[in-house]
């Protein structure tokens, strides 16, 4: 009974063995999906846009090129707001969705803000204070000095087109000789009918250059007309070239060549545009096609002309510039010194 007994307790303590066995692989199976969900952090981005504070909606102009930055133990990151004051920060991994950020904006002329934010799926609109709300960008100075006064602003600008001009026209005659009522015999070229003998004349002309002919006319002026046929390239679009044939199975037929000669030429043209003014920021909006842009105004009563150039350089204003399909939008900010009329 006693060997009987120790059996029994061998069998029940591998039984045990195998249960614990199993049950330490059941655990694993089981925290596996856990590991696997939390295997692949990713990125997240905060985005919004800058305005300057003003109570007034029509007077918070979009900021550009304001430094938003976020530092939060280990984490740094980084990003400028565009000309229409958007900005998209990159918030790295490491971070739960629930876990607080706080940004911190600086621009030169503007008070700094620091405001606390949960990196999440929506639009944070910030403003910024300017640190003299009398003068937008400028800075208070103990100088008592007057502004300069800009007035009367205008941008100029110009357009290139694609013009067709006239030149000069053509009328050119020519005759197809032939002996009518001559049987053809089958020896071609004969008449549609194959009955009678006929003769085929033909006119090349060439506009030169960069000429071309538009609205070319063929027409049968005297002879046996309707027992002719005239055979031509395709008219109906402008062409340096043309080639005409006439089956003329009669009499000697005469015919007639008219057309317009043309060129097509670059010009330009010079538009102008006012822009808006809105406290110390001028924004206006030119077509993509616009070349040139130049600011036209009056400085202390003097009329000046301003060359914006690819780097929109004013000497009293930044500006930015930025593609808005199918147009390029500008904003311009005045300097410390200068002033729009109030």
């Amino acid at each position: 009974m006693e060997g009987f007994k120790g059996r029994q307790q061998k069998i029940l303590g591998w039984i045990a063995v195998a249960s614990l066995a199993v049950g330490v692989s059941v655990a694993v199976i089981k925290l596996r999906p856990n590991w696997m969900r939390g295997a692949f952090p990713r990125t997240t981005h905060i985005s919004g846009a800058v305005l300057r504070q003003h109570k007034d909606p029509r007077k918070q102009a979009p900021l550009a090129n304001v430094k938003i930055s976020a530092t939060d133990g280990s984490l740094e990151a980084e990003s400028k707001s565009d000309s229409s004051g958007l900005f998209r920060l990159a918030i790295p991994p490491g971070f739960l969705p629930r876990e607080r950020i706080t940004l911190n904006l600086e621009h030169a002329e503007y008070k700094p803000l620091e405001i606390t934010v949960a990196p999440e799926d929506r639009l944070y609109i910030l403003r910024l204070e300017p640190v003299n709300p009398e003068g937008g960008r400028r800075r208070e100075s103990a100088s008592t000095a007057k502004p300069s006064t800009i007035k009367n602003v205008r941008v100029r600008y110009t357009v290139k087109n694609q013009t067709t001009i006239n030149v000069g026209s053509l009328a050119k005659q020519f005759e197809v000789v032939n002996i009518g009522n001559v049987p053809c015999h089958g020896k071609r070229p004969c008449s549609p009918d194959g009955k009678w003998k006929a003769t085929v004349g033909s006119l090349s002309l060439d506009a030169e250059g960069e000429n071309q002919f538009r609205n070319v006319r063929f027409t049968c002026i005297a002879g046996p007309c309707p027992f002719t046929t005239i055979r031509s390239d395709d008219i109906s679009r402008p062409s340096r070239l043309i080639n005409v044939s006439v089956l003329n199975w009669s009499d000697t037929a005469t015919f007639l060549v008219e057309a317009e000669v043309t060129r097509t030429a670059a010009t330009e043209t010079v538009l102008r545009s006012y822009p808006i003014l809105i406290g110390q920021t001028m924004t206006f909006a030119l077509p993509a096609t616009a070349v040139g842009p130049t600011i036209e105004a009056d400085l202390n009563g003097e009329e000046i002309v301003f060359p914006l150039g690819p780097r929109l350089i004013l000497s009293w204003a930044t500006c930015s510039g930025e593609v808005a399909e199918p147009n390029r939008v500008y904003r311009c900010e005045l300097k410390p010194g200068y002033e729009f009329p109030q």
